[in-house]
């Protein structure tokens, strides 16, 4: 009943609210310069909610970074701020939302500057900071001062520990990454479905109620049973029996369109990886080792970091999550391991594949993110002088003298492409082959192997890459079913003014 409840309402309203919501927020911050729409805020609250209380095995903070994001983007919109200064307004609203829902004002600036933005400047890092303070002072007032969890004491028992730990690292970044693939497979999955997008999630919800029909632990955030397997209340096979279900069923929540976080169902899938190779180690090594509990702790931190690439925010969440300090040590450990195994495997963590399947990255730089925007088709130009790959060489430099252009395709009797010649490729020729120039033809002198060609539909910093690699000012455009046809030709200065106006419109707008 959630799903076909929540379904309609996406699809009619606002139709990014479904999902995480995080690589929505990262995709305005690097497409639309942090613009998000102000319906985004009332619709991800309902959904979300209707979606966690009906039993969704999703998480809140997807949500809150969601709805966050969109109220500091909408109020950065209505003082009409700067494109910079809207995805900082952006940045401020994650933070706040994070700090205040989890009570965790460290985390959620963390959270906002190392996975948002990816940028610790202090211009950005100020306000964002005050913003996660204040919301967290607010959200005190009305709910607490308490952690997430409660943790039993646990302690560093002995050096070797760190063996299990380390394992414990290298376990939670192959699961990290199993969950990702899952989660994508998933949503891969329902868009080819011949299903309507309004009624999929109603069909996701009834496969995550008939899994929780035998593992009404998956059911909703799952936050009692992670206290249960901290407190070691939870048998061995169930964890491990957790670990699969929780992710299948977290992977057709959001796969299905429901709404909702993939940050406590990876803190659940944690700790049931964690409690499961705590309990082998506790068995093989009992006065070397902590009880399971301990293991399920730093499992939950570990998986975190698999999924999100984000060590720091891992580690400082769990400790401000827990309130525990007393295990910073194996959590570190497994946590940078986590993420070294889930990095080797595939570069992208859960929320930037979801750009990167679309070409675009927050990890890049600044140039090559606003490049990666912007189409070949966009700046090309279809003014271009053929020559016929038999004019005698002499008539092709009187040609070239004469031509407004530097770069010349030579095409056959059929007007496709066998060769290119440039200014510099004539006067090379004309150099070292003066004596025999009333014997050469265009195709003699040309470049005919490798020639480096791109699409209409390829963005600039492809362009711009080919460029600096052969030290080429100008490439052909071709047609994608035919290689050999030219449409047009762009310029390396046509790109640079491109990415200059991009530039100017981003700072502006």
């Amino acid at each position: 009943m959630g799903g076909a409840i929540v379904g309609p309402i996406i699809y009619f309203l606002a139709r990014e609210a479904k999902g995480t919501g995080v690589p929505v927020v990262m995709e305005a911050v690097v497409i639309r310069g942090g613009a998000i729409r102000p319906r985004v805020v009332m619709v991800k609250a309902l959904v979300s909610a209707l979606t966690i209380g009906s039993g969704g095995s999703v998480g809140r903070e997807g949500p809150i970074v969601h709805i966050g994001s969109a109220l500091g983007s909408a109020l950065g919109q209505m003082l009409k701020v700067s494109g910079e200064r809207l995805r900082t307004f952006v940045g401020c609203g994650a933070a706040a939302g994070i700090a205040a829902t989890f009570n965790a004002p460290i985390a959620g600036a963390l959270f906002s500057v190392e996975v948002i933005l990816g940028d610790f400047g202090l211009a950005r890092f100020s306000p964002i900071v005050i913003s996660s303070v204040v919301a967290t002072v607010i959200s005190r007032y009305f709910l607490g001062d308490f952690p997430a969890f409660r943790v039993p004491l646990y302690r560093f028992v002995h050096a070797f520990e760190l063996l299990p730990y380390l394992l414990l690292g290298v376990a939670a970044g192959l699961v990290g990454r199993l969950f990702i693939f899952l989660l994508y497979r998933c949503e891969d999955l329902f868009e080819a479905s011949p299903l309507p997008e309004a009624v999929r999630p109603a069909l996701g919800g009834l496969l995550i109620g008939t899994i929780a029909l035998a593992f009404p632990h998956i059911y909703g955030v799952g936050y009692e049973t992670i206290n249960l397997s901290l407190r070691e209340q939870v048998p061995y096979l169930l964890l491990l029996s957790l670990v699969f279900f929780k992710m299948l069923a977290t992977a057709i929540a959001i796969g299905s369109g429901q709404s909702g976080g993939i940050f406590a169902p990876s803190l659940f899938i944690g700790a049931m990886t964690g409690g499961a190779v705590g309990a082998v180690a506790h068995s093989l090594f009992p006065a070397l080792t902590a009880t399971s509990g301990a293991y399920a702790l730093v499992g939950m931190g570990a998986v975190v970091a698999a999924t999100t690439h984000a060590p720091i925010t891992a580690i400082i969440i769990l400790f401000e999550l827990t309130g525990s300090y007393t295990i910073i040590l194996p959590l570190m450990v497994s946590c940078i391991t986590a993420i070294l195994i889930s990095a080797a495997i595939n570069k992208e963590s859960v929320y930037t594949l979801r750009l990167a399947r679309r070409g675009l990255s927050i990890r890049a730089g600044l140039e090559e993110t606003v490049l990666k925007t912007l189409r070949v088709r966009d700046v090309m130009s279809d003014r271009f002088q053929c020559l016929p790959e038999d004019m005698p060489l002499e008539d092709l430099v009187t040609t070239a003298l004469r031509s407004p252009y530097s770069y010349f395709p030579l095409v056959d009797d059929k007007g496709l492409m066998t060769g290119i010649i440039s200014h510099q490729d004539l006067r090379m020729a004309m150099m070292y082959h003066y004596e025999q120039k009333a014997l050469l033809v265009a195709k003699d002198v040309a470049t005919t192997e490798g020639i480096l060609t791109v699409f209409p539909h390829d963005d600039l910093a492809t362009v711009f890459e080919m460029s600096a690699l052969k030290r080429i000012d100008e490439l052909p455009v071709v047609e994608p079913d035919n290689p050999r046809k030219v449409v047009g030709m762009v310029n390396h200065k046509d790109v640079l003014a491109a990415y200059n106006r991009e530039l100017l419109r981003r700072s502006v707008t």
